[in-house]
């Protein structure tokens, strides 16, 4: 997929639209163009307080002054600056589809944070961090984002403590988008409750084919893990079949009831479903109801 086809035009259109609501609440505490509550001196105002002696004259209103006689200064909003990472998970379990659909989520997320003054960086991961590009900020940034989005193949087995490492580690928090199927056999809850303790803010979207909600399989079969290359002798009747939407239920209820316990968003994008709707839910922080 190359980068010009990541997203068409009417879509990045009605991007545009939806821009400003993209709320981080997480910050980085950098010079940028996000105002906060902590006072500084960026144009957005706040608040008059009293003149005191000893204060800086040039922050007088003196609009005010004139009208009641008393002097007061202009307390302005400080500008924080916000980093949104988006971590792609580029594991073996999500070559095809899957990947195609993250990578395209990824762009769609990314073109919205950089379209509202944030950085954005990118942090392919599998079983081990890969490198990707620095954090840049503004729409100039973002041919270089999609063209390394355009680049990411499938490969290795999924390991999110060690591939988000990373961002894990980085002293500045910010938005984490956390685009997997969550797959991992080690669990994923570990490595996201470091991000969230580090403050991070976390939003995870889980990628899925719809063959994986409802498997069109049965009889006898030899299946083999796409991550490990594992081969597994299996009988698929109804009751293989009942445990295994049991499994993928209690993954559902895993995920949702992370996110219900650390004010975390939590999506399910399923391939076969416009790439739209799992934006629109991931900005308003939606946390999926359980699966039935």
């Amino acid at each position: 997929m190359s980068a010009l086809e990541l997203l068409d035009p009417g879509f990045v259109a009605r991007l545009e639209a939806l821009r400003r609501r993209l709320v981080v609440r997480a910050s980085a505490g950098l010079g940028g163009e996000r105002s906060s509550r902590r006072r500084g001196a960026s144009a957005d105002f706040a608040e008059h307080r009293p003149y005191s002696p000893g204060d800086d004259l040039r922050r007088i209103d003196w609009a005010a002054f004139a009208r009641s006689g008393e002097p007061v200064l202009k307390l302005f909003r400080a500008e924080e600056d916000a980093l949104v990472r988006l971590a792609v998970d580029t594991s073996a379990s999500l070559e095809g589809p899957k990947l195609d659909h993250a990578v395209r989520l990824a762009a769609a997320l990314g073109y919205l944070a950089l379209a509202a003054g944030e950085r954005v960086q990118l942090v392919p991961f599998a079983d081990a961090p890969a490198e990707g590009p620095a954090p840049s900020r503004g729409r100039r940034a973002v041919p270089a984002l999609f063209q390394a989005l355009s680049e990411l193949t499938a490969r290795g087995a999924t390991d999110l403590s060690r591939g988000l490492e990373p961002a894990l580690s980085a002293r500045r928090p910010g938005l984490l988008l956390v685009l997997s199927d969550f797959l991992d056999r080690a669990g994923f809850e570990g490595p996201l409750r470091r991000a969230c303790a580090a403050g991070h803010e976390v939003a995870l979207v889980q990628v899925l084919a719809p063959e994986e909600l409802d498997p069109a399989l049965e009889g006898d079969l030899v299946l083999e893990d796409s991550e490990t290359g594992d081969a597994v002798e299996l009988t698929l009747d109804a009751r293989a079949l009942a445990a295994y939407r049991a499994r993928l239920g209690a993954l559902f209820a895993a995920l949702r009831g992370f996110a219900r316990t650390h004010r975390a968003g939590y999506v399910r994008a399923l391939t076969d479903r416009p790439l739209e709707d799992a934006v629109l839910r991931v900005l308003d922080h939606a946390v999926e109801e359980p699966w039935t």
